[in-house]
């Protein structure tokens, strides 16, 4: 009975053993599915409207204050 126990003990043992490994593996793949799922979201999203990016590129375009005086010269003439 004592050798049954020894035994069955070690079974335990090793399948415990096997079971953290599985479940560190297991955390490993789900990170990295994380990780690419991530990158395909950013590679697949929609590109921002157009209207809305030519928007942005007007609203950081410089501006001098007698630009618009310039063009009422020559439009005078």
């Amino acid at each position: 009975m004592e050798t049954l126990n020894s035994d069955l003990y070690l079974q335990n043992c090793n399948i415990m053993k096997e079971n953290e490994r599985s479940r560190k593996k297991a955390q490993l793949l789900n990170q990295e599915n994380q990780a690419l799922l991530s990158k395909m979201k950013k590679k697949h999203s929609p590109a921002p409207p157009r209207e809305a990016a030519l928007q942005t590129t007007v609203a950081l375009r410089p501006h001098s204050c007698g630009e618009n005086d310039d063009m009422q010269d020559i439009f005078s003439s």
